[in-house]
């Protein structure tokens, strides 16, 4: 069973990664990939730019997963990215974001949900061309990072899921945690079959 270490510990993470075969690891340098959960915006002096409908800013997290990533990396470990970790994916390879979108946040308190195109790769094998997920951000990634390629995105053209080109990188903007197990619905891809993917590429790196 591979150990996977989350970022910031959350129910739902733990839960997604149990029900997929995996668990939890209690700490970094025992673990075999590193999960980058959601939560708030980064500082925006990150990508050089000014506060401009950034919020929620945890500068001391933002420090730490950053190292994180660069641990994780410099030891030859999958990183993986959800939400606030995709952007923070983007900015770690030098990308910028968008500090502030419509049309993707939460609507009363649950997810939106709203169909993604994919490209040639992992999602496209997994959900076909086009799939709907779910969505719960604000902010989202705008140029791309260094050695990062676009794998989905949304209609409006919002960055939906990147992967480094060499690297055991990849990221969704959409919480599959919260579309697997007990929260899986007909009406969304399973977030189950991604979770279970990304466990089989630890295999391959180990």
């Amino acid at each position: 069973m591979k150990n996977i270490y989350l970022s910031v510990p959350l129910v739902n993470y733990e839960k997604a990664l149990l029900f997929s075969g995996a668990r939890p690891a209690a700490e970094a340098a025992h673990a075999d990939a590193l999960l980058l959960t959601g939560g708030g915006d980064l500082a925006p002096r990150l990508y050089g730019a000014l506060p401009d409908g950034a919020a929620d800013i945890d500068g001391a997290r933002d420090a730490r997963e950053l190292a994180l990533v660069l641990d994780f990396l410099h030891r030859g470990l999958p990183v993986f990215g959800i939400c606030r970790g995709l952007q923070l994916l983007n900015v770690f390879f030098g990308g910028t974001l968008h500090q502030h979108i419509e049309g993707h946040s939460r609507v009363d308190g649950r997810d939106r949900l709203h169909p993604v195109c994919a490209e040639d790769g992992l999602l496209r094998a997994l959900y076909g061309p086009r799939c709907t997920v779910n969505s719960a951000h604000h902010q989202s990634a705008a140029r791309v990072g260094d050695g990062l390629r676009v794998l989905a995105r949304a209609d409006d053209g919002t960055v939906e899921a990147l992967a480094h080109a060499s690297l055991p990188v990849f990221a969704v903007q959409w919480h599959p945690e919260r579309l697997c197990g007990a929260f899986a619905r007909p009406d969304a891809a399973d977030g189950a079959a991604l979770f279970a993917a990304l466990l089989q590429r630890c295999k391959k790196v180990k």
